[in-house]
């Protein structure tokens, strides 16, 4: 994930820098873009907090598991609003950087929810992550842990 995320500013929750490099090293990636003017996104949104916290705030250790949520909300306002009202305790990329443009593109973004399942390096696992999550819960995880070629702490 160091190479998609590698020089850029990424925030936890509470509006902190966090380094991607450090916080998303040796993990599956799930970069989701969502808004909060979307009702899909406002479905899908509690599931996949529920996903998030059963993998990787519930298990000791965690699942080598991560979200970086790339907002499509109209402004950095709505964005906070959205982001700290319904999302998981997980990283953001700002409202502001205009890198998210280029995810888009690099993902074929064409419409919200979706959630893109990666690889370290940003290759894509799954462009199906929303579907996956829906139809099999937390099991999906385990072929997007062998998919990813990472080293693996995870107990099912």
């Amino acid at each position: 994930m160091v190479e998609v995320f590698s020089g850029r500013t990424v925030l936890n929750k509470e509006g902190e820098t966090v380094d991607p490099e450090e916080a998303l090293r040796n993990k599956v990636v799930g970069i989701y873009f969502s808004a909060g003017w979307c009702p899909p996104c406002r479905d899908f949104t509690p599931i996949l907090c529920d996903f998030y916290t059963e993998l990787v705030e519930e298990r000791e250790p965690a699942a080598q598991f991560e979200i970086v949520f790339i907002s499509s909300d109209k402004s950095a306002d709505d964005m906070v609003e959205y982001y700290h009202d319904m999302h998981g305790d997980w990283l953001a990329l700002p409202w502001t950087d205009d890198y998210k443009n280029e995810l888009k593109q690099r993902y074929t973004i064409t419409a919200v929810p979706k959630l893109v399942i990666v690889k370290e390096n940003g290759d894509v696992i799954t462009e199906k992550g929303r579907k996956q999550i829906r139809d099999k819960g937390l099991s999906c995880f385990r072929s997007w842990l062998d998919a990813a070629e990472i080293f693996q702490n995870f107990k099912a």
